[in-house]
């Protein structure tokens, strides 16, 4: 059996616990109220039960068997078909692990759907029924209040992220070489919250669209607001993250391009130092090639002072050279 809890409520308190959605709808008939099904993938059995109870739209029951769906909120009739991304931050692996939540809302019912373990709704809904006058709203108030703690989780993400990117900037300047591929990695995880908050915006203003259509309660309408106040902020943080990834891109490019031209410079100097002293080495081998071919007629070969010359061109061919270099500042 994929529900995860079932009940029936009346004024805000929980009137019946049923065991199956036949129990549930029995209940319903018997004591009426509102009807809170949470279930954990069900299958299309259920779903087509479900459907044939509450007159829920075949497209939308169709989304909710499938899942893999965009954050998003569209109105059939009476019956609002809601996506959610729920989601983590798992510090270890600097990865946000997103779930997923559907919710049917009608007139006296809502259904949650999760296709992930985590995050469960059982404190949402503990919170609801310590809160009797809030519950006793309707599906409105559970609506609001799923989507307030599926907000607030999204806090510790932001905080996670933020974090992260702190250290990207110590990493930047300390000059590791991992810091490219991390930053890749959290731009990827940043891009992913974005796109389970910035569709809330959208969801939100549909749901202030209808608060005069529905008579939906003062309280509930500031609760609202509240909850929208949390997306802005979040909204704004995400986008601040993006940038400043981008910008970390653009600094670690220019800061390796800086180090690579460093060890080019560096190179260089270490080829000029040794192409100086290979010249002027080279100078002394010359003179002594000259010399030491042996032919019986040359210059020199029967001159006293030819051996001391030589010795003395060499030394002062070599001793020009340096100072030729040295005033280059190859030495």
């Amino acid at each position: 059996m994929t529900i995860i809890d079932n009940g029936v409520y009346v004024g805000g308190a929980r009137v019946a616990t049923p065991d199956s959605l036949d129990q549930t709808y029995e209940a319903m008939a018997a004591c009426g109220g509102m009807a809170w099904i949470g279930m954990f993938r069900p299958d299309a059995a259920e779903m087509a039960s479900l459907a044939a109870e509450f007159s829920l739209h075949e497209l939308a029951v169709e989304d909710a068997i499938k899942a893999h769906q965009r954050p998003k909120m569209e109105r059939y009739d009476d019956v609002l078909f809601t996506v959610l991304r729920p989601a983590r931050y798992l510090d270890a692996e600097e990865a946000v692990e997103f779930g997923e939540l559907h919710i049917f809302t009608g007139k006296n019912f809502v259904i949650t759907i999760r296709h992930a373990e985590t995050p469960g709704l059982a404190s949402t809904r503990s919170r609801l029924e310590d809160d009797p006058d809030l519950l006793a709203q309707g599906p409105e108030a559970v609506l609001y209040a799923i989507m307030d703690q599926v907000v607030d989780d999204y806090l510790p993400v932001a905080s996670g992220l933020e974090n992260d990117i702190d250290e990207i900037e110590d990493q930047l300047f300390a000059g590791d070489p991992n810091v490219s591929r991390r930053i890749y990695q959290l731009s990827r995880e940043v891009i992913l919250f974005q796109r389970a908050i910035h569709p809330l915006r959208e969801t939100l203003v549909l749901l202030k669209g209808g608060f005069k259509k529905y008579g939906v309660n003062v309280e509930l309408q500031r609760y609202l607001r509240d909850v929208e106040d949390h997306v802005e902020s979040l909204t704004a943080k995400a986008d601040s993250f993006r940038q400043l990834l981008q910008n970390a891109l653009t600094v670690d490019g220019t800061l390796t391009a800086n180090r690579q031209n460093e060890a080019s410079a560096a190179q260089n100097e270490q080829v000029k130092k040794i192409s100086s002293w290979a010249a002027i080495l080279f100078a002394p081998s010359f003179v002594a090639g000259i010399y030491g071919m042996n032919f019986h007629t040359m210059p020199e070969l029967a001159w006293p002072w030819g051996y001391p010359f030589a010795i003395g061109l060499m030394l002062l061919v070599g001793t020009v050279m340096y100072l030729i270099f040295k005033k280059k500042t190859w030495l």
